[in-house]
């Protein structure tokens, strides 16, 4: 397993993989928009389809909806089978709001990618200003690829697409061989009435924390239930760090709508800082130097409630020190939140924040 830090980092193994794909490639995200990369992606999905390789896209209706539809036709009239997940005229209208957030790309089953990284110029660069997005994406290779490929089939299913020739294909393929030290498990989570399997993922990982916790979300909404936890995991003596996007978050709904919590959690114990460079899109959990979950989903309702999320539980000291490493490298480049900052404010902002709270459970 390789983590891979930013687009200057992610774009070109993932693009090189599709080049070199000879039998099928598979390709699921949330986020299509627009820039170089949404250019340069499109036309390797539509030269593989030109030279006879199986190429499947899901795009998520509300996700990619600023994708461009020249983008689209071209790779349709290539022979790419694109598809909307949950497309906006449909009569399920409660299904509107439950998208997937999932991010995966699996080349000829062997080699695959998942994290946070959509496919627009605002992930393009290396964070080094507002319009480079700080993101972690990771390059899986091994059986850990299956978990990731059932994840893309999981959603070409729902949208109305056949998988009799993966059926076949997989009774008759020889089981992927180990690559690497890395102990991966996937997790695949859908919409649940309460909490999902990522939700129950993160309270299973706070409650065995011993040491120490470091959280990396672009968004930070955790219900009642999960600062009621965070709290009690550092009452425990564990040392739980936070970081999240600061001045330049794309969402301000989702930040105003946590802002009440900020300072009853800082004031338990909770260390917070806010990235300041860019847009800090990468979701990242370590705990003890044991653990990791990384994958698409944040820290905050939607993830946990309402969108089809992916989740890697990696189990190897090397990812880890990794992680930690980028997680205190972040820190560099941000402020700590005090509990008076946010007990202090105005009373305009207090009231965008009341606002913003209302639809906590949207963000």
């Amino acid at each position: 397993m390789s983590v891979l830090r930013n687009g200057i980092e992610i774009f070109p193994l993932m693009l090189e993989a599709i080049r070199q794909a000879r039998f099928s490639v598979d390709f699921l995200t949330f986020v299509y928009w627009k820039g170089e990369v949404a250019r340069q992606f499109a036309d390797g999905l539509t030269e593989r389809a030109s030279a006879g390789v199986r190429v499947r896209v899901i795009l998520d209706a509300i996700g990619a909806l600023k994708m461009s539809k020249t983008l689209i036709e071209r790779m349709r009239a290539a022979g790419v089978d694109v598809v909307w997940f949950r497309p906006l005229a449909r009569w399920k209208l409660w299904e509107l709001d439950n998208r997937t957030h999932r991010k995966v790309l699996v080349c000829d089953s062997q080699t695959a990618f998942t994290g946070g990284v959509g496919i627009a110029e605002e992930w393009e660069g290396d964070a080094r200003n507002p319009d480079e997005w700080r993101d972690t994406h990771f390059q899986v290779e091994g059986p850990a690829v299956h978990g990731l490929q059932a994840a893309f089939l999981d959603n070409w299913v729902e949208a109305g697409q056949s998988v009799h020739d993966d059926v076949a294909q997989l009774a008759h393929a020889e089981a992927l061989k180990p690559v690497g030290k890395s102990q991966v498990q996937v997790v695949k989570t859908t919409a649940a009435a309460n909490w999902s399997p990522i939700a129950t993922l993160f309270h299973v990982l706070l409650t065995l924390a011993r040491h120490k916790v470091r959280i990396t979300t672009a968004y930070f909404v955790p219900n009642a239930a999960m600062v009621q936890l965070l709290k009690e995991t550092v009452q425990r003596g564990v040392d739980v760090q936070i970081l999240v996007p600061g001045p330049h978050h794309n969402h301000r709904m989702a930040q105003l709508a946590q802002e009440d919590e900020y300072a009853p959690l800082i004031q338990a114990g909770v260390r917070m800082w806010a990235y300041q460079p860019s847009m800090l899109h990468a979701k990242a959990v370590t705990v003890d130097d044991t653990v990791a979950c990384v994958g698409s989903a944040n820290f905050d309702q939607r993830s946990m409630s309402k969108d089809d999320e992916l989740a890697l539980v990696i189990l190897d000291e090397v990812v880890l020190s990794e992680l930690d490493r980028h997680f205190e490298e972040g820190r560099t480049h941000a402020i700590e939140m005090r509990a008076e900052d946010y007990r202090q404010r105005g009373l305009l902002r207090r009231a965008r924040a009341a606002v913003a709270g209302l639809f906590r459970n949207q963000t």
